[in-house]
């Protein structure tokens, strides 16, 4: 019963050597947004993720991603910073926490 409640749920890949150094970078406050912010993904499953009207998951259409990745997404990690990450099977696998929201989308 258990296996089933997980079967669809999203898996966080937080291994990113940059997105390890933003968020442990931020003040205690901060990171501990970002930490609540990662355990609800975790209990959610995509279909939750694309309807979540607080995480704004939206499609980076202003940086092309590298090779392998068809797209960069963006989504609220805290009230004021957006996270990019992309989507890889059942994975969201986080690049970055981007210091303002111009950021995100690649620009000044």
């Amino acid at each position: 019963m258990a296996e089933d409640r997980n079967k669809n749920r999203v898996l966080l890949d937080l291994n990113n050597e940059v997105f390890q150094e933003n968020w442990l970078g931020l003040d205690k406050a901060e990171r501990n947004r970002v930490t609540d912010t990662l355990r609800k993904l975790k209990q959610q499953t995509w279909d939750q993720i694309y309807r979540d009207a607080g995480l704004k998951w939206e499609k980076i259409a202003s940086i092309k991603p590298t090779q392998g990745i068809d797209a960069l997404y963006s989504l609220r990690i805290t009230q004021s910073r957006r996270a990019i990450a992309y989507r890889q099977g059942d994975f969201m696998r986080f690049l970055s926490i981007a210091p303002d929201h111009d950021a995100t989308y690649g620009k000044k």
